[in-house]
């Protein structure tokens, strides 16, 4: 018993001498040492330092606190350099001493969000995630204006939404294309589309598309064809591969096309349709990933109709995100829709 407590004795002997060497470094500290500010969802700020970022966890030494874990997606930190630029407080440009009503003046100067936190991209990042909570996603655009033998334009916009749970997932996306020529619309298309998908035991799952297709800009045997398409997906597949960085889905089909044509005269047709598709998922070295759907219509009215959507992102922080993206349709089952092709690279923030 008697070297029991001698050892405690000495390890409080020892974490009372730690304490006060570490409070004696603090007070050595010169008040003006610039300090990183960890903000935090809710709008909590911590000043302190950052000392490495470990995948998706920040290593923060705090003033008060000590060392702190904390997940990217839960805070942000706004760096020393972002955060200068305050001015010293009277006393101090007088050259006098400081009074304990100065360095708390100066303290909360210190803390202030300035006008560039409010708007830098790892603020408003938190304020999303704060806003959609669960909820993961991009906000991405892409434009392009041209003059030379013609001026042309050329926008698009694009969001992506997504939630999962132990055995389901949600995703919910919109797309926005704008293309113009000396003024007249060659592209305006607006599209939205949602996936839920619940997985099974031993692979395998079922999937349910909804997409709505709106197109201000098509023509139809010379003649201007606005359309509304609503494109119903039911399907079962397999999972190939389930691994964290590989994903390969394979399923079949039963597809529902109702489409509202314009032109010649306003009418109203449906489809039934079967499909195959492949649907895979790659994470990559260098924070980059690579998604692909691909869709096949064997029976589509006697002649066949694929379609491919592939993205490659590269993260460039935690933040923001480039987009090469590639898309095609051809021969759609509905018998009016626009076949098209797009290449297109796409800033995105992401939450």
């Amino acid at each position: 018993m008697w070297s029991i407590g001698r050892f405690f004795s000495r390890w409080v002997v020892g974490a009372l001498a730690g304490g006060l060497l570490a409070a004696a470094a603090v007070a050595a500290e010169p008040e003006g040492n610039p300090r990183d500010t960890l903000v935090y969802k809710d709008g909590d700020r911590v000043q302190g330092k950052l000392l490495s970022r470990e995948g998706d966890v920040l290593v923060f030494k705090s003033d008060r606190f000590g060392e702190l874990r904390v997940p990217t997606a839960e805070a942000v930190v706004i760096s020393a350099e972002q955060s200068t630029g305050t001015t010293p407080t009277p006393a101090v440009q007088a050259g006098g001493a400081a009074t304990a009503k100065d360095r708390a003046v100066a303290r909360a100067e210190a803390e202030r969000v300035s006008l560039w936190d409010r708007f830098s991209p790892w603020l408003l990042t938190a304020k999303v995630r704060d806003y959609f909570g669960p909820w993961h996603g991009r906000f991405a655009f892409s434009t392009e204006l041209v003059t030379d033998t013609a001026d042309r334009t050329n926008i698009a916009l694009e969001t992506h939404l997504q939630r999962k749970w132990e055995h389901d997932e949600v995703q919910v996306n919109s797309h926005y294309d704008y293309s113009d020529t000396n003024g007249l619309a060659t592209t305006d298309m607006l599209r939205g589309d949602a996936t839920w998908r619940h997985d099974f035991l031993q692979g395998r799952f079922a999937q349910y598309r909804p997409t709505v297709e709106w197109n201000q800009a098509n023509v139809r045997n010379g003649v201007a064809n606005d359309y509304v398409l609503v494109h119903q997906e039911i399907g079962a597949g397999f999972a190939v591969l389930t691994a964290p960085a590989r994903k390969v889905r394979v399923g079949v089909s039963e597809n529902l096309f109702d489409t509202w044509n314009q032109a010649p005269t306003p009418s109203h047709s449906s489809h039934v349709v079967e499909s195959t598709f492949v649907e895979t998922e790659f994470k990559f070295p260098w924070r980059m990933t690579m998604t692909q759907r691909a869709v096949w219509y064997p029976f589509a009215t006697g002649r066949t109709g694929w379609e491919n959507h592939v993205e490659l992102t590269k993260k460039l922080t935690e933040t923001l995100s480039l987009t090469l993206q590639h898309e095609i349709r051809r021969n759609n089952p509905d018998g009016s829709a626009q076949d098209f092709e797009r290449l297109k690279l796409l800033v995105g923030l992401d939450f």
